[in-house]
């Protein structure tokens, strides 16, 4: 694996005095491409500029729901300007299936019973897709992102997203890339990454799904995302080794920041409650 210099995010001493939300030149999309020469320069370019401050927080494993009622909060807070910055949740998942809007029970191969057996809860979301599998070892990112203040629009905040876990994938030397099939990050015809997004009053939420070191398996009680003949794979089986995960954790911290032309700023649970509860 490639090294780096440690992500520099920086932790606010007075989380509440950040700096209101700016548009910093970031990577400019290239349709259906990898990040090349052209998007290496402008990180440079961008590097010296002063860049909008987002909150960061890194959790350790959340059963789905406490996080998805985390996420409707902060978009609350978020449209409401109790918070006035962006929020990236960084976390794992204990073993759930989660549904979208386009469906997806009919794409359970197994049954319901053999889940609920199996412990396995299926829950139904207001985010795009279809059916997906989250579970430990899989790396979860939540940005919580006004989309109107950043001046995204949604397909190239989708693709941003994707170019972060393409680059973080290339740090591991796994060469990742965007497949017309569906939107997410490809190596060969098996699944590395997906994306699911909702937008309510302009703030969008949910996000991604990067495979690490979990379990393949439960993928194969499902048709992941509603497609049938693919697969899924994760780093760990490109590799055929386990990859750190505090590791991985800080590679898509680093490349958030260089695609998205931001700073991340730490801080934790406690002290953003703290904030909403003001």
């Amino acid at each position: 694996m490639a090294q780096h210099a440690p992500c520099h995010c920086e932790r606010s001493e007075a989380i509440s005095q950040l700096i209101s939300p700016r548009s910093p030149r970031r990577y400019a999309p290239h349709r259906r491409q990898s990040y090349g020469a052209s998007a290496t320069r402008n990180d440079k370019k961008n590097a010296n500029e002063r860049l909008q401050r987002w909150l960061c927080i890194e959790l350790p494993s959340i059963e789905y729901r406490k996080a998805w009622r985390l996420q409707t909060d902060l978009v609350a807070a978020r449209k409401d300007k109790i918070i006035d910055t962006n929020v990236i949740l960084l976390l794992e998942h204990p073993l759930v299936f989660t549904v979208g809007r386009r469906g997806g029970l009919n794409n359970l191969t197994v049954s319901e019973d053999f889940l609920e057996k199996a412990g396995i809860p299926v829950i139904q979301v207001e985010r795009g897709g279809n059916i997906t599998f989250h579970g430990p070892g899989q790396l979860v990112m939540y940005p919580l992102i006004n989309l109107q203040v950043a001046r995204l629009r949604v397909v190239d905040y989708v693709e941003y997203l994707e170019e972060v876990m393409i680059r973080a994938a290339a740090d591991w030397g796994i060469k990742a890339e965007r497949n017309p099939i569906s939107r997410g990050v490809w190596v060969g015809n098996n699944k590395l990454g997906s994306i699911g997004i909702a937008v309510r009053r302009g703030i969008c939420f949910h996000g991604i799904a990067f495979n690490v070191n979990l379990s393949l398996k439960p993928f194969g009680w499902i048709n992941p995302c509603g497609l049938q003949d693919i697969g899924m794979t994760s780093m760990q089986r490109e590799l055929s080794r386990k990859v750190s995960m505090d590791q991985v954790r800080e590679s898509v911290k680093r490349h958030v920041q260089a695609v998205f032309g931001v700073e991340l700023v730490m801080t934790n649970l406690l002290e953003l409650r703290g904030i909403l509860q003001r």
